[in-house]
This record gives structure tokens, sequence and C-alpha cells, in this order.
């Protein structure tokens, strides 16, 4: 029997004026999952995850947070969930450290506050305002807060964004951490490689609904279906090439030395494509059957033009 879902949306509908912002969107997240939501500028993943907050009112639809509803159930919900804002949240002269011990006391069983200081590299900007603070401290020190109460879902909105390698490794073993603690992770990011990295489930938004759902494994599987790549010395004869491939099979020298087959590709035609260069004396430096990433995912679905 399958667990009922920690964040579950159907149908949500939410118009700012004459524009709709999300339309009539669906959306399932997994307990103990890391879920990242993406999407351009404008598409309503923004809109979608604050109503699952409890900021926004839907104009239509329902949305249920650990069973509960974000706005009716809002004083019973709180205290289960940890949100860290992009900006904002904080008041802007307080102290980064009493800041964080407030937030402490705000709950029955807080982490260690000292820890999490450490942990995150905040000890040395700990008695700066905070408005004082750079913008990666602020963001560690949003981190912090949400997941300061021992939260069973946390909702983070682009928790790397402005910060040094350092940093963001940091970051990502939080998350790595939480899920193996069995905390629920829902993340928005315009970083491709951090929703492969830690995520369990992506789900892709444009124009106010959910265009692909799945894991970065299902999501990228289409690209290895037909495509081949090799390099070696230019100027092969690709027509002698393709008479040892399937008729269906089309081969293009892209750029010098760097050649592309396409087709029905298995293993029977990566052994014919290795074994034709051997027989001609052509050592690949690379050979590779192509996967789609995650960005050419987000690409093909939501399109390439600049989004305001």
């Amino acid at each position: 029997m399958r667990s009922v879902p920690v964040v579950q949306v159907q149908g949500l509908v939410k118009r700012y004026g004459p524009k709709t912002a999300v339309d009539g969107l669906d959306l399932s997240v997994g307990a103990g999952t890391v879920t990242s939501v993406l999407g351009p500028n404008g598409a309503g993943k923004t809109t979608t995850v604050e109503t699952c907050e409890g900021y926004r009112r839907p104009d239509a639809g329902t949305v249920r947070v650990l069973g509960l509803d974000p706005l009716a159930d809002a004083a019973a919900l709180r205290p289960r969930i940890g949100v860290m804002l992009q900006s904002g949240g904080v008041y802007p002269g307080a102290r980064a450290d009493e800041m964080l011990r407030h937030t402490a006391k705000l709950h029955a069983h807080p982490l260690d506050v000292d820890t999490l200081i450490e942990r995150l590299g905040l000890g040395s900007c700990g008695r700066t305002a905070y408005r004082r603070l750079s913008g990666g401290q602020q963001q560690r020190l949003g981190l912090a807060m949400a997941v300061i109460g021992r939260p069973e879902l946390v909702f983070l909105d682009e928790p790397t964004a402005g910060l040094d390698p350092q940093a963001r490794r940091a970051t990502w073993e939080l998350v790595r951490e939480m899920r193996a603690d069995g905390v629920t992770v829902v993340l928005t990011t315009h970083s491709m490689d951090e929703a492969e990295q830690l995520s369990d489930d992506v789900a892709i938004i444009d124009a106010g609904r959910v265009v692909a759902q799945g894991s970065p494994e299902a999501l990228c599987r289409g690209g290895a279906e037909n495509t081949l790549r090799f390099t070696g010395r230019p100027g092969l004869d690709l027509a002698a090439l393709l008479k040892a491939l399937p008729a269906d099979t089309a081969a293009v020298e892209l750029t010098p030395g760097t050649y592309r087959v396409t087709g029905k590709i298995n293993p029977q035609l990566l052994a014919t494509v290795t074994s034709w260069c051997a027989q001609h004396g052509v050592m690949p430096d690379r050979i590779a059957v192509e996967q789609h990433t995650l960005e050419d995912v987000f690409l093909e679905l939501t399109g390439k033009e600049l989004r305001g």
C-alpha cells in the first residue's frame, strides 16, 4: 500500500488580476524524498510553493501538506515544517546568532545551535547584523533557521544561490543528511547540476502546469537511444563506415575529428563502430553513448527563449 504523499496539489489555480500564474497544476511529493521544482521565470513554481507554505490562497484546487490545509490548519502545520525564503524573513538589525537562537526557542526539540552554526560556517558572522551579512551568509542563516526545529518537511528556495563551492557542498551534505533522517525536502533551484545531484524526483513547471515529473534518470533516459559520439583523426571516410552499419544509420563529422552516429544505438552497433575504427587504424580518443542532461530536457520542454 502506497503511503499518502507529504505534499499533494490537485488542480491548483492562482490568478493575479488578469494573469493566471498557476493553471490547474498537479504535484505530488513522496515522504522522505528530495523533490526539485524547476521552471523558467514566470512559470508558476514560486507561487505553487508559496501556496504549499500557506503564504498564498488558491483560487481553485486543493493543497494538502502533511495531510493538512496550509491555511485552515496553519497553527498545527507550522511547527512541523521549515521554510527557507530566498531573501527576507529576518529583522535587518538582528544579529545572526541571536536570530538563530530565538528561532530555536520557538521549537520543542531544536537542533544544537552551536553545532549548526559551526556546520554552516556562521561562527565568524554571529555578532554581525543581518543587513551587513553577505548574500551567501544570509543564505546560510536562512537555511539554518529553516532546519533548526527538526521539521518533518522543509521548503528551500534557491538554497545555494550566491554560495561559494565550500558552502554549496556543505548545504548539499546537510540536505542529504536530512533525507537520510526521513525529512522530506522540496527545493526550487535554477541549478540543473544541483537538481541532478540531490533529487529523487524532479517536477518541471511551465505556463502554470507540471509538464514533466520523475527521477532525473528517468527524465534524461530518452537521449541514450539514438546518438553515439566519438573522436578520432579528422576526415574519416564516413561513407565506408556507413556500409558497415545498418541501413537506417546516419553519420556526420560535426567538427574536425568529432563524429556523431545516429540510429538504433545498441551493443552490436557500438561493437561495429569500434571494430571499423580498429580495422582502419583509428584510435578513438573518446566514444560514448550520448544521454540527455537534465538541462537538455528542461530546454526541450520549456523552450530556449529568455523569460523576463
